[in-house]
């Protein structure tokens, strides 16, 4: 709970945030119709372009007023750090894709990033009404129930997840990610793939499934789901079994005891 936050100011900045994206997801809501299709390409980046500045519009200036001197991450498609100090990481419209063809499987999401450290972070899920929070040492929250990890020792009967990171992704990250999929599938239960990022990682930090990983790293995909699984009593590493940071070149997350499991299957990727 936002309550349960340490310091006095993260606890107004956490609770400004959810206002923030409780407010441009009801946007998107309004702009949401599960009757929606898309035709052709020009179409879709034009539904892509309108969603995000109809969100941005209502997010930015809100983030902005409960942290004016953070500075903000303009690259949604950013990756490696960002630099000393606070940066605001978004996404306005995650899961855009899925929006706009009239899917569920997209959000709002804000982490207040500290020195490259992810340490406040709110998503709303707009279709569920659901929202998470998370605060660095305060735990993590769905609607404002203590969220935390499965208690599963075994891969094999794990659930993962995997995704890409972008459209048109480099071919050396299209390779790695294949063939991380078929080395998961030698090792775990089911092995599923799809986007956004953070609405796989969610159910990580819920305990729904057990683990998830990615290569290319987004940051604006992955700081608010690592934030949240930390919090909630798990994992974030890269595939050698290290600490993840803005500067890994993998993404996992996952249980305390699935950990060297997971990264062990990824490690002879190249």
């Amino acid at each position: 709970m936002i309550d349960d936050v340490p310091g006095g100011e993260d606890r107004e900045i956490l609770a400004r945030m959810v206002e923030a994206v409780e407010s441009a997801g009801s946007v998107l809501l309004r702009r949401y119709s599960p009757a929606a299709r898309i035709s052709d390409g020009e179409s879709l980046l034009a539904a892509i372009d309108a969603n995000d500045e109809a969100s941005t519009t209502v997010l930015r200036p809100a983030l902005e007023h409960a942290r004016p001197s953070a500075r903000w991450d303009d690259d949604e498609e950013g990756t490696g750090p960002l630099g000393a100090g606070e940066w605001w990481v978004t996404d306005a419209a995650e899961g855009n894709v899925n929006h706009i063809h009239g899917s569920s499987g997209w959000a709002v999401t804000a982490t207040l990033v500290r020195d490259d450290v992810p340490v406040l972070t709110a998503v709303h899920i707009p279709l569920a009404g659901e929202t998470y929070t998370a605060a660095q040492g305060g735990g993590a929250f769905l609607d404002g129930a203590p969220l935390s990890v499965s208690q599963k020792t075994d891969l094999a009967a794990a659930l993962v997840s995997t995704g890409q990171a972008k459209p048109g992704e480099d071919p050396q990250v299209r390779r790695r990610l294949s063939a991380s999929i078929d080395a998961l599938l030698d090792h775990a239960l089911l092995v599923a793939a799809a986007v956004p990022a953070t609405l796989q990682i969610l159910p990580v930090a819920s305990g729904h499934t057990d683990a998830f990983w990615q290569y290319g790293q987004i940051r604006s995909g992955l700081v608010a789901g690592a934030l949240l699984v930390r919090e909630a009593g798990g994992v974030v590493l890269d595939a050698r079994g290290a600490d993840w940071t803005l500067a890994s070149d993998a993404f996992v997350a996952t249980t305390p005891a699935l950990a060297t499991a997971m990264t062990a299957a990824l490690s002879l990727i190249p």
